[in-house]
């Protein structure tokens, strides 16, 4: 089932007990999610904790998140419970830190990108990036289902970022790797070799070094992988060192069963082994940048036709509770940027932005249509819209964008809600009654699939 040269090393590696490993391989993925907490104050049923992760629940089956309404309205995310233990470390090494700025720089799918968005909370700013065009659209909708408003999606090489000076205070490299911590799928077998772990070992020292730059003095950079291979983990960060004045930051682990840390010359990781943790495979370590980092200096770059209307700042006012400050108007669409408007033209100028903040509304024709964004926005004004409270069968023909035939809906804009939570909007205008769920976003399995859908089963 497994690489030859794959089991040769694991054999001889220090830390892994390779028989039980193995072994562990060949059982089934544990199931886990984490709730977004500013949504839904539930708790899945019969499930249990991720004890590193406040959030965190492993589920005892694995049921259909595409037909859940509650997870297309950013109720909660379904994340292996090993990366979870980013919470901890972001914790530890970086917990004291306030209002600053976060780079994820491997964002999608995204999961990692909405445990940071809660960390640090609607006063910091996190940028998710994604290099890859159509992973960077599915972290741009992961992060609109969370809702929280604090997060600028970018798809930017790590090159491109590192030209930005001392910007953040935190950056999170969750590196390309070779996979081995996912060898429970063949598609991460298959695609193993030898020479595919010498590849990622060097392309992660060049993202490194390449974003090493953006990081200010005294700034945390956490690396993660989803593999065992020391090349790509403990032996790197001993590089980036080697070559850096940096240090790594040692953590507490000790109130947590299975968690492996390995001391290689001074170098701290730790490491998450399938037959000790429930959970993928997965290596995490910490360091904090000693040497001096040239300041950032940005301008004010105030442009004249990005300043919102009276009548665009009013209705923004009316729908949400967003600084009126950083509304900006960017061509027919008013948004909501989650930080100081000079910062985030310094990052419209450097990178390449997939969403900004929270779109508020679109302008046709004097009318402003509410986005979709509004809808799961965190910073929407309850009672800002009629709520029509619909079924579960309802809320799935919403997600399909069928024509809404429920009950009697008041003439204008709406928000259709599942379990009190919003879904998105529909329009009466009399006649018929428009779906605004995205085109894109829509659910295309059949009625069949529908039918076999399992829940989740929430403790009241």
């Amino acid at each position: 089932m497994f690489p030859e040269e794959f089991i040769k090393r694991i054999a001889a590696q220090e830390y892994i007990d390779s028989c039980a490993l193995l072994k562990a391989l060949e059982e089934s993925s544990p199931v886990s999610i984490r709730i977004n907490p500013a949504k839904w104050n539930r708790q899945p049923a019969d499930a249990e904790p991720v004890e590193w992760c406040r959030n965190g629940f492993y589920l005892p089956y694995r049921p259909s998140f595409t037909l859940d309404p509650l997870f297309h309205s950013g109720c909660y995310y379904p994340q292996e419970a090993s990366g979870m233990f980013l919470e901890q470390v972001f914790l530890q090494a970086a917990g004291s830190l306030k209002n600053i700025r976060v780079l994820d720089l491997c964002g999608a799918p995204g999961g990692k990108s909405t445990l940071l968005s809660d960390i640090i909370g609607p006063d910091s700013l996190l940028v998710a990036n994604e290099v890859i065009r159509s992973r960077a659209s599915i972290l741009a909708e992961t992060v609109t289902k969370w809702g929280s408003g604090n997060t600028v999606v970018t798809q930017s090489d790590p090159s491109v970022l590192g030209k930005l000076p001392g910007f953040f205070d935190v950056i999170l490299v969750d590196a390309p790797c070779s996979g081995e911590g996912m060898f429970r799928t063949g598609i991460a077998v298959s695609e193993w070799s030898e020479d595919n772990t010498a590849l990622c070992a060097d392309r992660q020292k060049r993202i490194l070094m390449d974003i090493w730059p953006a990081l200010k003095e005294n700034g945390i950079l956490i690396y993660s992988t989803c593999t065992f291979n020391p090349g790509e983990n403990e032996e790197n960060i001993k590089w980036l060192t080697s070559h850096n004045e940096a240090e790594c930051i040692r953590l507490d682990c000790k109130s947590f069963q299975g968690i492996t840390e390995i001391d290689f010359q001074g170098i701290y990781g730790y490491g998450f082994y399938p037959d000790k943790v429930r959970g993928e495979g997965f290596f995490i370590s910490a360091i904090r940048k000693k040497g001096k980092q040239e300041e950032l200096f940005i301008k004010s770059s105030r442009q004249s036709e990005f300043i919102p209307a009276k009548s665009d700042l009013k209705v923004a006012a009316m729908w949400t509770d967003f600084k009126g400050e950083r509304i900006l108007k960017w061509g027919d669409e008013t948004i909501a940027v989650p930080c100081p408007v000079d910062e985030y033209f310094y990052l419209f100028r450097n990178l390449r932005i997939v969403k900004a903040g929270t779109r508020i509304s679109v302008t046709k024709q004097s009318d402003n249509i509410p986005s979709h964004d509004l809808a799961l926005s965190l910073r929407l004004k309850k009672d800002s819209f009629p709520a029509i409270e619909i079924s579960l069968d309802e809320a799935i023909s919403y997600l399909r964008r069928d024509n809404i035939k429920t009950g009697t809906i008041p003439i204008g804009w709406n928000i259709v809600t599942f379990k009190g939570i919003n879904l998105g909007f529909i329009k009466n205008i009399g006649s018929r009654i428009n779906n605004y769920f995205p085109v894109e976003w829509r659910i295309r399995l059949d009625a069949s699939a529908i039918m076999e859908a399992n829940p989740i089963k929430w403790s009241e």
